[in-house]
């Protein structure tokens, strides 16, 4: 038969039972054991938790060795140690700082450790009270528009949503920031007001580190100040003894196995061989190099437009995205260190950490050759700080070359005018010190530990991801520059992709390790919305991308807002990137305005930000009477700081405001995200 939705059933012959059976009575009995036991079990397991401490059993070594790490705690006690550094970092700098600050602890007896907070549990602060004499330094980077360092997040976070009893711990901070910059040192600020308001105790006045001047010298004053603030305050004494400790030490690793041996992967052993998404930071992806093509139509400088072919990676973008590209340094360079210093390059080593308790076993990824150490994770092309020649002294012969890197590792006023010359203004790096001091002969292995690690470069990406979802495109100005002492410096990332040019034949294509970082520059999310875009040179980059998708929103027939461009350049004839892009979206609708200043096509030098004093009508319509978005992509020291007080002018007089309502108002934009800037320095 069938039932009403025409399933199949099958007959069946019913004969009557008793209502319960045997079998019923055997389940119940059954279920009634069970019950019994589960209940007075636990019964008895809660009333043994209360006598006893509730202990998890890890299921791996790897469980075991995550909770003592987290533990800053655990390792200081066990270890003996009062002085804890941790650092908020970006690039690298804030990290070596710390690492400075914690070896020259033990000249004031005491014995320092570097925490990363992100591998740590920060609520472990409150317990520092149990350590006599301890001491939590913080050296924290600020980054973007006032945000914290991906590793300082979670730590920011916290301090933000928790009202931790902080009572008891003593602490000092110091920052690093660019005051190019709207947010300078914006996080260490609000940590160091922050630990004092949870009832924590400052040693030491907050010291504020200055990229764009000499943060090296702020950091240096600082520190010396910082030991004089903790001698007065736990009542010590400096001991005298010189803090030239290897925190490495050598390991010849010539029988290890090839294919144990690292050759540029950032994290993972053979990770260029074996792809894993997701890609990021440790792990990123090997693009090939689709397109590399000069956008310069004359003039002896150069202009790249590259496209990193990203087709079955699985990575995607957003517009205003900016993608980290991980250089290699010149192998010319590299040879010539190992020619100074009369070594094996190719010589398989490794450097492991002196203290077993640290979390970071090595400061690169080891084994690798010495060769492979300075072509991929050292920084060889920037200029030495202080800590670096004072660890040289040792290293010098000719007693003249000794005298000249102790006045620079000094601190007194002709020692640091002496750095500041002879470092910085003639622009040296390591190689440069090797050729200029020649009787400074260093350890090749020593040298590998000093060095800080070579970094990504990032690059805004000026294309959308509507248009080319399978690549991502940069455009980036080669850059070399000759100094005073006649050598021509060159950038590292820039004169690597100079070289990586794709081919039209069967041989493989370069390739390039990138990862995308995300970012707040974005288009507003209604393309209606008016737009201006401010962006110099390079500068073009995001708002290309941004003009792209607005365009391809365009063809789709959907509504799109009013585009200005703002663009200026040297000369039309020379620098004018992407012309005819421009001209196009011009003639096409999607660029509503294109304002174009050529600073030296006349006498008189003319830049966007002249031509945007002059609209201030127009300007002050779209971001006052439309509320539309304002973008400014470049340089942060003069360009992006001359727009900002034109944009704050130009509210004052159109919107009829006072100075200080006018700051208000631009301040309230930046909120809203109306007003976004994507500038360095």
């Amino acid at each position: 038969m069938e039932n009403s939705e025409g399933v199949k059933i099958e007959s069946t012959v019913v004969t009557e039972e008793p209502l319960i059976s045997a079998l019923d009575i055997a389940l119940f009995v059954v279920i009634i054991t069970v019950a019994y036991f589960w209940y007075f079990k636990r019964d008895k397991q809660s009333s043994s938790s209360e006598k006893k401490p509730y202990t998890i059993q890890p299921s791996s070594l790897s469980s075991i060795e995550q909770t003592s790490n987290s533990s800053f705690i655990k390792k200081l006690k066990s270890t003996g140690r009062s002085l804890v550094v941790f650092y908020g970092s970006q690039t690298g700098t804030a990290e070596e700082f710390a690492g400075r600050i914690a070896k020259e602890g033990a000249r004031y007896k005491m014995k320092g450790m570097v925490a990363d907070p992100e591998e740590c549990d920060m609520a472990d602060l409150v317990e520092m009270k149990e350590i006599q004499k301890s001491l939590a330094i913080f050296c924290i980077a600020t980054y973007g528009e006032g945000d914290p360092t991906d590793n300082a997040m979670d730590f920011y976070e916290w301090l933000q949503n928790g009202d931790a009893d902080l009572e008891g711990l003593n602490y000092a901070v110091f920052g690093l920031g660019n005051k190019t910059y709207e947010h300078y040192n914006e996080i260490a600020i609000y940590i160091d007001q922050r630990l004092e308001e949870l009832g924590a105790t400052r040693v030491h006045e907050i010291g504020l580190g200055d990229d764009d001047a000499n943060i090296e010298d702020d950091f240096v004053s600082w520190k010396e100040k910082l030991w004089e603030s903790v001698c007065s305050h736990y009542g010590i004494e400096e001991t005298g003894e010189e803090s030239n400790i290897r925190q490495y030490k050598l390991v010849d690793c010539s029988e290890v196995l090839p294919e144990r041996i690292f050759s540029g992967e950032i994290s993972r052993l053979k990770s260029y061989e074996n792809q894993r998404f997701p890609f990021d930071v440790k792990n990123p992806y090997l693009s090939k190099i689709a397109v590399n093509r000069e956008l310069h139509k004359s003039g002896d400088r150069s202009c790249m437009h590259i496209e990193f072919d990203i087709d079955g990676s699985k990575m995607r973008y957003d517009t205003g995205d900016h993608v980290a590209v991980y250089p290699k340094n010149s192998s010319e360079l590299v040879d010539k260190i190992g020619e100074l210093l009369n070594a094996d390059l190719d010589a398989v080593f490794s450097l492991l950490n002196t203290d077993e308790e640290s979390s970071k076993k090595h400061p690169f990824p080891c084994p690798c050759t010495y060769r492979t150490a300075l072509n991929y994770y050292l920084d060889i092309t920037s200029n030495p700080r202080t800590h670096i020649m004072k660890e040289l002294i040792e290293y010098a012969s000719d007693p003249k070359d000794q005298e000249k890197l102790k006045l620079m590792a000094s601190s007194t006023p002709e020692g640091k005018k002496e750095f500041h010359e002879w470092i910085l203004r003639d622009n040296r790096n390591i190689v440069h010190i090797l050729e200029d001091l020649p009787s400074v002969k260093p350890d090749l292995d020593h040298l590998c530990e000093l060095l800080p690690r070579l970094q990504c470069r990032y690059y805004s990406i000026s294309s959308s991801p509507k248009v080319y979802p399978k690549s991502i495109h940069i455009t980036a100005v080669l850059v070399n520059y000759t100094t005073s002492t006649n050598r021509v410096n060159k950038g590292v990332a820039t004169n690597l992709l100079a070289q990586l040019i794709p081919t039209n034949d069967e041989l493989p294509q370069p390739t390039i390790p990138i990862y995308i970082r995300r970012s707040q520059f974005r288009l507003p999310p209604k393309s209606q919305t008016p737009i201006i875009m401010i962006g110099p040179g390079t500068g073009l980059a995001p708002f290309r991308g941004f003009i792209q998708e607005r365009d391809y929103a365009r063809k789709e027939g959907r509504e799109i807002g009013e585009m200005v461009l703002y663009f200026g350049c040297r000369k039309k004839d020379e620098d004018f990137i992407y012309e005819n892009e421009l001209q196009e979206y011009v003639a096409n609708g999607t660029l509503t305005k294109l304002y174009l200043a050529f600073s030296r096509d006349q006498p008189e030098k003319k830049y966007v930000t002249h031509l945007l004093e002059q609209n201030a009508d127009e300007l002050w319509n779209i971001i006052g009477e439309k509320s539309g978005h304002l973008y400014v992509c470049g340089d942060a020291r003069s360009m992006a700081k001359d727009a900002h007080s034109i944009i704050v002018k130009v509210v004052m007089e159109k919107g009829q405001m006072t100075n200080s309502q006018a700051l208000n108002y631009v301040k309230k934009m930046e909120q809203q995200k109306r007003y976004s800037a994507d500038v360095w320095s």
